[in-house]
C-alpha cells in the first residue's frame, strides 16, 4: 500500500487514536480499531484508488472561500488541504469494497463531530468529488439540511470555487429562488448537484446516487432523512451521509441515530454498511458513582474535537469553557457545540444527567421489585383516546422511590404520530415500555389489565390515583377489577409536593426508573414554572411532545404522600 499518497497518514491516525497517542473519545477510538480490524476481514477487498482521487480532486481543485490560519493569515483562496481524519473517513467510505466486485462496503454513514471541525467545507468537497468519481454512472448528489440557509454554505463554496477557476462554461450553474444546482457533462459522464431543504411533505420523486444531510439534528421528522436514503434504489455505489453537531434534543431523530450507531460500534447490533465516526466528550465517574463531564479540563475538549490544534484553536476552547462556567445559559450551547454532548431545550425542567445517573445506580428487575415488601400507588394520566396514555405504580423502598410506568397508543395512528413527533414508539413497544392498542382509539380495558398484570406479579397495590378526564370508563372498569380508585385533583397546587418530591429523589440519587427510555423522554419534555408561593406548574415544552408517563408517576408518588401523611396523623393520634 506504499504507494498510496496518504495511505501512511490514515494508518498512522488509526493507530494513534487506537493506541492512545493521538486523545480521542471511546467510540472514535472503536472506530478507529474497527477499520483497522476490517482491513483484515476476508470479507472486504481494500482498494483506495478512489479514496486517492476523492483526495486528490479536493486538494488540488478546491481552495478555502472564507476563514484565518491561527496567526491570523487569510485562508481565502489558498488550497482546501484535508486533514488526517477527513482522509480517514473517505478512505473507510470508498475503500473497503465486497469481495470480488466493485461495490463499496458502505451505504450509510454518520459523521458526528463538534461545530468549527470543518464540517461543512469538507461536505461540500465531498461531494464534489464524489459527483466526479461517479460521473460515468450519471451522479445526481444532493445536499440536504432542515433549512435551505444551511444548504446554501454547502453550495456557496463550490460555487465560488468553480468561478474561482473559470470553468462556468464546463459547469451549468442555476442560483435563484426556485433552484440551486450545478451541473455538466465531463468526459462522457453526467454530473450533477442540488442544494435542497428536506421537505418532510415533498413527493416521493427524488433519485440520487449520494445525499449528504448536513445539521441533522434540526430534523423534526425522521422521513426528512429517509425521503433521500430511500431514493438511491437504483444504484449499486450509493451513499447516504449524515452529517451534524449535537442537538438540545436527546430523545430526537439524531440522537436515537447516535445511539443505534454506538450499538454497532459496542458490538450490540451487527450492520456492516454503515460506516460510523463519532467525536464528543466522555463522561466521567465521580466519586458517588455518578457521571459527570469536567468541560475546564482541555484533555476533554480535544477528547471530543478532532481538529483540536487546528481550526479548533485551544485557548479560544478554553475561554469558551470558562464562560460557561460563569454565565449558566453559555453552557447548554457549549455542551452541544463545543463538545458534542445532547442536552435538553433551555425551556426543560430537569437536567437528564442527574436523572440518568439516579436510575443507573440500580438494577431491579420487575420480578426482584414486586417481591420488595413496598406498598404500591398507581397513577393514570389519561389522554384522549387516540394519543397517548400513561400508567405508573410508585413505591418506597427504605429511603430510595421507584417508578413503574407504562404507554398506551392506537395502533393505528403509531406510525403516523412517530413520523410527525419523532418518538420510538416501536422501539418501545419491542422493549415493553409500551402497548399498542388495536384499533384508532384506546380501549382503557387495556391499562385496567396492565394494573392487573401487576397486581398478579405480586405487587401490593393498595389504590390507584386518575386524572377526571376522560376517566369514567376507566373508573368503572377498575372497580369491577377490585382496585381502589381515588380522583387526583389536577389543581398544580395540588400536585406541587409530589412534583417536588420525586426532584429530589431525582437530586439524591435515589430515584429508580427500570431504565425505562419512555419514561425518561417524557421527563425530558417536562418544562415547569414556579410561582411566588414556590408552587410549580409543570407542562409539555412543546405541544408536540408527551409527558405522560411523568404526569402518571406524578399522580402515584401523590398518592403514596397521602398514605403516609395519613398513617403519621394516625400514629400521632393513638400516641
Amino acid at each position: 500500500m506504499e504507494k498510496y499518497k496518504n495511505w501512511d497518514a490514515v494508518m498512522g491516525y488509526a493507530k494513534g487514536v487506537v493506541s492512545g497517542k493521538i486523545r480521542a473519545n471511546k467510540y472514535r477510538i472503536l472506530g478507529c480499531a474497527r477499520f483497522l480490524k476490517d482491513l483484515k476481514n476476508p470479507a472486504y477487498d481494500f482498494d483506495p484508488n478512489d479514496a486517492e482521487f476523492c483526495i486528490r480532486i479536493i486538494e488540488s481543485t478546491l481552495c478555502h472561500q472564507q476563514g484565518e490560519k491561527r496567526d491570523a493569515t487569510p485562508l481565502r483562496g489558498t488550497p482546501f488541504l484535508l486533514m488526517d481524519f477527513h482522509k480517514f473517513i473517505v478512505y473507510n467510505l470508498l475503500g473497503f469494497k465486497i469481495k470480488g466486485t466493485k461495490v463499496n462496503r458502505f451505504h450509510e454513514a454518520l459523521i458526528f463531530i463538534p461545530r468549527k471541525n470543518v464540517k461543512t467545507s469538507f461536505a461540500a468537497g465531498l461531494a464534489y468529488a464524489l459527483g466526479l468519481l461517479y460521473r460515468m454512472s450519471g451522479s445526481k448528489i444532493y445536499v440536504v439540511a432542515a433549512a435551505q440557509k444551511q444548504t446554501m454554505e454547502t453550495f456557496g463554496f463550490l460555487k465560488y470555487n468553480i468561478t474561482r477557476m473559470g470553468e462556468e462554461e464546463t459547469f451549468r450553474i442555476i442560483d435563484n429562488n426556485n433552484e440551486h444546482s450545478i451541473s455538466a457533462e465531463i468526459g462522457g459522464g453526467l454530473f450533477s448537484l442540488q442544494a435542497l431543504a428536506a421537505n418532510p411533505d415533498a413527493q416521493d420523486s427524488f433519485n440520487c446516487n449520494v445525499a449528504i444531510a448536513d445539521e441533522i439534528h434540526a430534523f423534526k421528522r425522521p422521513k426528512q432523512y429517509n425521503l433521500f436514503k430511500e431514493a438511491m434504489k437504483a444504484y449499486s455505489n450509493k451513499l447516504m451521509i449524515g452529517i451534524s453537531t449535537a442537538g438540545d434534543d436527546p430523545n430526537g431523530f439524531l440522537a436515537n441515530r447516535v445511539k443505534y450507531c454506538k450499538r454497532v460500534l459496542d458490538g450490540q447490533v451487527e450492520d456492516e454498511q454503515y460506516f460510523i465516526f463519532i467525536c464528543e466528550a466522555d463522561p466521567q465517574k465521580g466519586e458517588d458513582g455518578s457521571e459527570y463531564i469536567d468541560y475546564l479540563d482541555p484533555t476533554v475538549h480535544e477528547m471530543a474535537n478532532p481538529a483540536y490544534g487546528a481550526s479548533i484553536r485551544p485557548e479560544e476552547m478554553m475561554n469558551d469553557a470558562m464562560q460557561a462556567q460563569n454565565d449558566p445559559q453559555q453552557r447548554k450551547d457549549f455542551f452541544a457545540k463545543s463538545l458534542n454532548v445532547f442536552t435538553s431545550s433551555v425551556d426543560t425542567y430537569f437536567d437528564m444527567a442527574v436523572v440518568q445517573a439516579s436510575d443507573e445506580k440500580y438494577d431491579w428487575s420487575l420480578e426482584e421489585l414486586a417481591a420488595l415488601p413496598v406498598t404500591w400507588y398507581g397513577g393514570a394520566d389519561l389522554s384522549l383516546m387516540h394519543d397517548l396514555t400513561g400508567t405508573a405504580l410508585h413505591g418506597r423502598y427504605k429511603d430510595i422511590d421507584i417508578a413503574i410506568t407504562h404507554a398506551f397508543m392506537p395502533a393505528a395512528l403509531a406510525a403516523q404520530k412517530a413520523d410527525e413527533d419523532s418518538i420510538p414508539f416501536f422501539w418501545w413497544e419491542e422493549k415493553g415500555w409500551l402497548t399498542l392498542c388495536n384499533g384508532t382509539v384506546i380501549d382503557y380495558e387495556e391499562p385496567v389489565m396492565w394494573f392487573l398484570k401487576m397486581k398478579k406479579m405480586g405487587f401490593k397495590i393498595k389504590w390507584v390515583g386518575y386524572d377526571r378526564r376522560y376517566s369514567r370508563e376507566f373508573v368503572l372498569k377498575m372497580k369491577k377489577a377490585g382496585f381502589r380508585v381515588r380522583d387526583q385533583s389536577q389543581r398544580y397546587v395540588e400536585k406541587t409536593e409530589a412534583f417536588r418530591e420525586i426532584e429530589n429523589k431525582y437530586k439524591e440519587q435515589r430515584f429508580y426508573y427500570c431504565h425505562n427510555r419512555a419514561y425518561e423522554y417524557c421527563i425530558q419534555n417536562v418544562k415547569a414554572i414556579e410561582d411566588s408561593d414556590d408552587f410549580v406548574r409543570f407542562e409539555k415544552v412543546e405541544k408536540h411532545l408527551r409527558i405522560d408517563l411523568f404526569d402518571a408517576d406524578v399522580i402515584a408518588a401523590k398518592q403514596m404522600l397521602i398514605d403516609i401523611e395519613k398513617k403519621q396523623k394516625a400514629s400521632e393520634w393513638f400516641s
